[in-house]
């Protein structure tokens, strides 16, 4: 259906569901669901968060970052993909695509280091419960959350910058529904060596750093945890940590089934879903996880369920 070109390449042809177009109506209106309900799910937390005052804690100040976050991740995957399930192919200009690419990893490393900073919180909270109001302070937590943003958006620029200036020339079919750095690097003609040796000095402290101190403070709570002579006590204050620490597993086991396992040992089907779980599905876990396990959130919404059917009443 698409042709290769032999000249230097300015836009490029998203082509990921061609082989399954058949179920494209299901596809979309799947997808099309979900897009809708992670967009509206984490809205609703940073709405609740933003307008309730028992919400306004350090714990779901971070937890509205991570939403919009997760916001930013959504809509810069999913409206394009959809496009393409629906036409069995998208083209998008170079420009766009290094774009997608800017956001996507961004939004990637921003989450990385928002769930340190949450996992820190928590490790405050429970170790250290007598100077968390001191140490948690407004101060504190405008700049705890500052910096994974700073960082997401500008320790990929290096690799962005050197992407934009590689000549493309081969096929210009991408066998995805977004700009990945894997799929640009096998479609260019130009020397890659210099952004993969970037790309993975850059993961090593973007994402081991992050990891490694979530272990480390994990490790201290469940110490902690484990002195609290009560069994109530005990699932009490582990309730305070489980949402964040299932987030955290949801998406670095995303992460490490799309990234770590070898792209051969993988059938086509397989690889597809491992490309749909950290910019598709993990979005709308988070605010599902939150919103079931989290009594206070919980609450909230019940409050604001009744307020709205006696107005409607």
């Amino acid at each position: 259906m698409f042709t290769t070109n032999q000249t230097e390449v300015m836009e490029f042809i998203l082509f990921s569901f061609g082989n399954f177009h058949s179920f494209r109506i299901v596809f979309f209106i799947l997808f099309l669901t979900i897009f809708l309900s992670t967009v509206l799910g984490n809205l609703l937390i940073i709405i609740l968060v933003s307008t309730n005052v028992q919400l306004q804690s350090p714990m779901y100040y971070f937890l509205c970052h991570l939403s919009f976050s997760d916001l930013m991740m959504s809509t810069n995957i999913v409206p394009n993909m959809l496009v393409t399930v629906l036409s069995r192919g998208k083209k998008i200009t170079f420009i766009d695509c290094i774009t997608q690419l800017y956001f996507y990893s961004g939004t990637i490393v921003t989450e990385c280091f928002l769930l340190s900073v949450m996992s820190y919180d928590r490790y405050l909270a429970i170790c250290n419960p007598l100077r968390y109001s001191s140490i948690m302070d407004l101060r504190c937590q405008i700049f705890l959350s500052l910096w994974p943003w700073l960082l997401g958006f500008t320790c990929n620029l290096s690799i962005v910058f050197h992407i934009s200036n590689f000549i493309f020339c081969k096929d210009n079919i991408i066998d995805n529904f977004y700009c990945d750095l894997l799929p640009l690097q096998q479609l260019s003609c130009s020397d890659t060596s210099l952004v993969e040796l970037e790309a993975f000095l850059n993961s090593m402290p973007l994402l081991l750093v992050p990891s490694g101190f979530i272990i480390v403070t994990y490790v201290y709570i469940f110490y902690t945890i484990g002195k609290i002579p009560s069994s109530i006590g005990k699932q009490k204050t582990f309730s305070t940590c489980s949402s964040h620490l299932i987030v955290v597993g949801t998406f670095y086991g995303t992460l490490i089934s799309k990234y770590m396992i070898p792209s051969k040992e993988r059938s086509l089907f397989v690889s597809k879903i491992s490309s749909l779980l950290p910019t598709v599905f993990t979005p709308l876990f988070n605010p599902i996880i939150y919103s079931l396990r989290n009594k206070d959130i919980k609450a909230t919404l019940k409050k604001r369920f009744w307020l709205i059917m006696r107005l409607f009443s």
